[in-house]
């Protein structure tokens, strides 16, 4: 934002992927502006990326290559692993990058992509949604004064038992890696860093993880996406010896966080200052992550 307050120049953001969170949620929100413009589009899936593009007003690139000419930024939409190894490229080429969770569907590929960032010297922001809301600002805020002896979380739903996410990586790796991090950051973000960790259960059916945090707090996470409810069941609930600290993001209204998203990665674009949520912690998490898939016995 200039001094008069005005937005500055959009930030010209490229969109790899083109399936059903592309179209709902990085494509439009880019498009929106006025922080951004999304300048192209590319897919593994030609006709899926013209379809998307035409209807978003933006060009739709023939190849990779022809979308890294046309942009500043790359936002990803696609799977963990494609991420891995489609954003090392963006990075060399002096890209920033808007990156999904997880950053990797292995520690190696997230390792990878780090030290591409680290070497390019990029800015880089994750699509942790949650973060964005303002319920959870005022939550971490809150908990940050807090004192908690403990944690309970829980994340469940239904998605992976049909449907658009009922798919590739999600079905075979399960809530740990699609929905864990979720969790994990704002555990980690509540309570402090997580020192041990623990994994019982089927991440393809249920699994609980137990944390110990720097500190002595431990927070237990409940994560399914293989249960039949009606709607998602996810929140986190804190408790200590003032009481109870709670957020409920289970109906979180995803609309109040596309802004707030928009406006931090254009502002670090422009400032070359990293966001807090930039791929270093996508890395603290993919390595909780690893950790816990070491105990997952499945």
């Amino acid at each position: 934002m200039d001094e008069s307050g005005n937005p500055g120049t959009p930030v010209e953001v490229g969109l790899v992927g083109a399936g059903p969170w592309a179209a709902r949620m990085h494509g439009p929100v880019l498009a929106a502006g006025p922080q951004t413009r999304l300048a192209a589009v590319w897919a593994r899936r030609p006709e899926a990326a013209t379809r998307l593009a035409a209807r978003l007003g933006a060009y739709a690139a023939r190849s990779y290559e022809e979308l890294l000419d046309r942009c500043e930024a790359v936002a990803f939409a696609v799977p963990p692993d494609v991420q891995a190894a489609l954003a090392p490229r963006a990075a060399r080429a002096g890209k920033a990058l808007l990156l999904e969770k997880p950053l990797a569907l292995d520690l190696g590929g997230a390792r990878a992509l780090a030290d591409a960032v680290a070497e390019s010297g990029v800015v880089t922001q994750l699509v942790l949604t949650k973060r964005y809301h303002p319920s959870t600002r005022a939550f971490l805020t809150a908990a940050a004064s807090f004192d908690a002896a403990g944690a309970r979380t829980q994340y469940l739903h239904g998605a992976f038992l049909g449907g658009a996410m009922a798919t590739g990586w999600r079905l075979t790796l399960g809530a740990l890696y699609d929905l864990g991090p979720h969790l994990l950051d704002l555990v980690d973000a509540a309570l402090g860093p997580v020192e041990e960790l623990r994994a019982v259960g089927d991440s393809r059916r249920w699994i609980e993880l137990t944390c110990l945090h720097r500190g002595g707090a431990v927070s237990q996470l409940s994560l399914s996406g293989a249960v039949g409810l009606a709607s998602s069941r996810a929140g986190i609930e804190l408790f200590g010896p003032a009481g109870t600290l709670a957020l409920d993001f289970g109906t979180v209204d995803h609309e109040q966080c596309w802004p707030a998203l928009r406006a931090e990665f254009a502002a670090a674009v422009r400032s070359g200052v990293p966001h807090p949520l930039d791929v270093r912690r996508g890395m603290m998490l993919q390595e909780l992550l690893d950790r816990a898939g070491r105990t997952d016995p499945r």
